[in-house]
């Protein structure tokens, strides 16, 4: 898609424009854009490797285990159809705290074990169950603790400090997971007054409000620095947790971290022609003048109505992310490259990338693995919680570090 539109605007800049050299610099952009995806895959392979060590240890010490169980009063009730001792159940614990941990790798394939399970149990099997909704959009809700992908790629794009990001991603994609979970809700029928419902949202949210207003009290400075050192510790915390919490169990955590770096290895090496190739169309479309007017349509339009316009150059992460995980990942970096991985634009563009998930395409893979094709409402609730994801990521963004 991206580019067929740069050939388009390559042509109107030749036409309109007399941009002689247009197509030469589109041209030009491909070689340049390619070099650019493989340095950056290859030097992911050393932080992704530590990461994906780390949360293997994590895994075989019963992390996972145990987050689910600490959960599973609270999903027992958003899940009312899903009998409490059912093996789905199980199945949608473990996917969800994978996927909080950033556990991608264990987080799918437990996913799609859990539709399976939810479909054996769903009366009408070419139509969406309340319990299939409500997962998947869970899922493509985003709500991730260990952002480790938006992390790794700021280290790898020299951000002086790859974690500062963190607590706003954690504040943007739990907005956009509590809107999911709402608008799923009142679909359903779900009753949001229950105690333990109620508890775990108000828990949460007053968490979220502390910390909302603790960073109003202070400098824009004092927060950014405030901001980083409790994202470090929060991570180093949970290195040193896994670890004794390996130990404790008598895992072998050096092999655990070993095969869990030969996995994050194999990643970092398998994106590389995804990236690669999403960059290359991104570079070309930016070449022909796309990717600026694009901008400059939305910087108009947000000057029109009175907003300050300094995010805009980030929103086209935030419009790819409901249809590509690899595409939004793709203007992600290409944000950090042009702007800086420690700019506004830079910081916002990864924020939005961690806020929510790739709505359409978790929804395709998931309901075709059992073969659904009445969605009812999952679409327009996933991409209600996409929206508010991005209109937090923005708000959060202007908070933290403009």
């Amino acid at each position: 898609m991206f580019i067929l539109l740069a050939v388009v605007f390559g042509f109107v800049q030749f036409f309109a424009y007399g941009q002689q050299d247009i197509f030469t610099e589109i041209m030009n952009s491909t070689f340049s854009s390619a070099k650019s995806g493989f340095e950056i895959s290859l030097g992911l392979t050393g932080v992704l490797s530590l990461w994906m060590g780390i949360m293997k240890i994590g895994e075989k010490a019963g992390v996972v285990e145990s987050f689910s169980r600490f959960v599973s009063p609270f999903f027992s009730r958003i899940f009312p159809s899903v009998p409490r001792n059912h093996p789905a159940m199980g199945s949608i614990f473990m996917n969800i705290s994978a996927n909080m941990l950033g556990l991608d790798n264990a987080a799918t394939p437990m996913g799609l074990k859990a539709m399976s399970q939810l479909q054996e149990i769903n009366p009408d099997k070419e139509k969406a169950s309340n319990a299939m909704i409500m997962f998947l959009v869970l899922n493509t809700s985003g709500l991730t603790l260990v952002p480790i992908s938006v992390m790794t790629y700021r280290a790898q794009m020299g951000a002086a400090n790859p974690a500062d990001v963190f607590i706003p991603i954690l504040l943007a994609t739990y907005f956009s997971t509590l809107i999911g979970l709402i608008s799923v809700a009142i679909a359903q029928k779900i009753n949001l007054w229950d105690k333990v419902i109620l508890g775990v949202i108000a828990g949460a949210t007053a968490f979220v409000g502390g910390l909302l207003y603790l960073s109003t009290t202070v400098s824009q400075e004092q927060l950014t620095l405030y901001s980083s050192i409790l994202s470090s510790l929060l991570l180093l915390g949970l290195i040193v947790w896994f670890i004794i919490k390996g130990i404790i169990k008598k895992i072998n955590v050096y092999d655990a971290f070993i095969e869990g770096a030969k996995g994050g290895f194999e990643v970092a090496i398998g994106i590389i022609p995804y990236l690669i190739a999403m960059l290359v169309a991104i570079g070309m479309f930016r070449a022909s003048g796309g990717m600026d007017m694009l901008v400059r349509a939305m910087g108009w339009f947000f000057a029109l109505i009175g907003l300050n316009t300094d995010f805009v150059a980030a929103m086209p992460t935030a419009l790819m992310k409901p249809l590509s995980g690899s595409g939004a990942r793709a203007l992600m970096v290409d944000a950090m490259t042009q702007y800086g991985a420690d700019s506004f634009v830079g910081r916002l563009s990864c924020i939005m990338q961690g806020a929510t998930d790739t709505t359409f395409y978790i929804l395709a893979v998931y309901f075709g693995s059992v073969g659904v094709k009445d969605t009812r409402h999952a679409v327009v609730c996933g991409l209600l919680a996409d929206f508010a994801g991005i209109i937090a990521a923005i708000c959060i963004a202007y908070l933290f570090f403009h």
